[in-house]
């Protein structure tokens, strides 16, 4: 259960991540709103997480599936740089998040 936890909280952060794009400084509302509302949800999902994962484990995690998400979605939806090397360094997150995973006892 924490690591559906924790997943949630990682794909909110996706979502809080890129509603900053869109809120253009807080000045637009609905898009506004969605970054205070997930913002808050990523954050308790990941506060109840960390009730039952180790704190450097599920903040690596959490953190990562954002970056991840974030640049996989910044690819597709704002035309940024899909290089050889901002690939194979996006892979190499999710090979280090598998590998908290794998490593983890909960």
């Amino acid at each position: 259960m924490a690591w559906l936890l924790l997943f949630s909280a990682g794909l909110v952060e996706i979502v809080f991540a890129l509603s900053l794009k869109y809120n253009a400084g807080f000045t637009r509302l609905i898009p506004s709103i969605i970054s205070l509302v997930s913002g808050g949800l990523s954050l308790f999902l990941l506060m109840t997480a960390l009730k039952f994962l180790p704190v450097g484990t599920a903040y690596a995690v959490w953190t990562g599936m954002g970056a991840v998400g974030v640049a996989i979605l910044g690819i597709i939806l704002f035309k940024e740089s899909a290089d050889f090397y901002r690939l194979v360094s996006i892979s190499l997150v999710i090979i280090g998040i598998i590998g908290l995973k794998l490593t983890d006892n909960n």
